[in-house]
């Protein structure tokens, strides 16, 4: 039974953050894929994030013409990269997630042809997906047609492509997958939490790999509507460019971004058995609840900060570890703060790198929601895989009082003895998760 005060000493740090770890296998991360407002590949992903390139521009369609905020930070079709029998299946995000899902399988040294090979069992290999609303646009869409046609006018591949589990599944048609297919949604935490599941699934035996990750594609003209009518996105209509602004003293909110993340997780002994590049270890992660406010963070960070404690703790670490933080930064002025907080209450005076460098990555894709984790994830691999951190766009001038060391104007060297790698997402609702990841040799 928990005693009176464990849980207020819990998140100071005063006691463990959970039960010690058992014995377990490592998971190691072998594949990456993703299609983003930087291009539909990791390459133009990493290219475009050490270039300053930014995906935010002016939305041009008749149908965003009246909206408040009209720009967002748009990935390739994906239709036209699929069989046109496919595509016509699949929600814009499934769409997405399949084409990240076959890059990350590819890169990982699988069967190219999207089957099971190098020995790989159907049943020992699964999915994890994080996806905030999934197809709802198909939902309205099919609501528009419904009112102008009648019931004639509804396709019955409405329900199917509406929910939020249809990335999952059809990555797992598409891959030939049998041993589950798992959905979490938890706002912008849930491409993050979905990773951390498949780490949990595969460290405990229950499978030999998982492809995991997000994926989103809400910019539709209700999500614009309502993210507006919340005052979440900033207004910078004339400057899209220069929209999305982590960290900076003048942000003033987020910018709406789509696409796709997903990597290739699988124990260290699988891995190493069929002879597998190995970008990072995939060594920790943990959750808390801000229990705050249906939108608004806690401002004190203290919710983030147990996140990132349970993250170490299952790491099997502490924060003396940490080289190099991937931030959640959405560009709002109350949630780079809160987060700020959190990992100066973590972080500072505790590490053996001294000021721990940051970076955040939604000045050059917006904020991919659902998806942002799986990307964001990719990205701090890459960063871990090649000793090189990616500057943050649109931090031009970094907010006085944070007490961060926001990495801006150029890309920058990590330590050579860096080991372990947080990156963040939270989300609507209190949700926080952190993935920690180790580099290997």
């Amino acid at each position: 039974m928990t005693r009176a005060g464990d849980t207020a000493a819990e998140e100071q740090g005063r006691v463990p953050v959970g039960p010690a770890p058992g014995p377990r296998h490592r998971v190691v991360i072998t594949g990456l894929g993703a299609v983003t407002p930087l291009g539909p590949s990791v390459a133009e992903l990493w290219q475009g994030m050490l270039e300053d390139h930014c995906g935010v521009h002016t939305l041009i369609d008749e149908e965003f013409a009246d909206q408040p905020v009209r720009i967002a930070a748009t990935a390739p079709d994906p239709a036209p990269l699929l069989p046109r029998s496919r595509a016509r299946r699949m929600n814009r995000a499934a769409q997405f997630a399949v084409l990240a899902a076959r890059e990350a399988w590819r890169d990982a040294g699988l069967d190219p042809e999207g089957t099971l090979a190098g020995g790989l069992l159907a049943h020992r290999v699964g999915v994890s997906m994080g996806t905030i609303i999934g197809g709802t646009p198909v939902m309205v869409a099919s609501d528009r047609k419904l009112r102008e046609k009648g019931p004639r006018g509804v396709s019955p591949l409405t329900n199917p492509m509406t929910v939020p589990s249809q990335a999952a599944s059809q990555i797992s048609l598409d891959l030939h997958i049998t041993g589950e297919a798992r959905t979490v949604t938890s706002a912008c935490a849930s491409g993050t939490e979905a990773i951390g599941q498949a780490v949990d699934r595969i460290r405990h035996g229950h499978l030999d790999v998982v492809v995991a990750g997000g994926a989103e594609a809400v910019i539709t003209p209700v999500v614009m509507a309502s993210f507006a009518a919340m005052r979440a996105l900033s207004t910078r209509n004339d400057d899209p460019a220069a929209a999305s602004r982590p960290f900076d003293r003048n942000r003033d909110g987020f910018v709406c971004g789509e696409g796709a993340g997903v990597l290739v997780l699988e124990s260290e002994e699988h891995a190493r058995a069929r002879g597998a590049r190995i970008y990072c270890e995939a060594a920790g992660w943990g959750l808390s609840a801000d229990a705050h406010h249906i939108a608004a963070p806690d401002a004190t960070g203290a919710g983030v900060a147990l996140a990132l404690r349970r993250a170490l703790h299952d790491a099997g670490t502490d924060a003396s570890a940490v080289a190099h933080v991937n931030a959640h930064a959405t560009a709002t002025v109350e949630g780079d703060r809160a987060e700020a907080l959190a990992l100066c209450e973590v972080l500072d005076g505790q590490t053996a790198y001294g000021a721990v460098p940051i970076t955040a990555n939604k000045g050059h894709f917006g904020h991919m929601q659902g998806a942002a984790g799986g990307v964001e994830a990719i990205v701090t691999a890459l960063t871990l895989h090649h000793g090189v951190i990616p500057p943050t766009l649109g931090c031009e001038e970094p907010e006085e009082g944070l007490g961060l060391d926001v990495v801006t104007g150029a890309a920058r060297a990590l330590p050579e003895a860096a080991d372990i790698a947080l990156s963040n997402s939270f989300g609507f609702g209190g949700h926080n998760a952190v993935l920690a990841l180790r580099r290997t040799g």
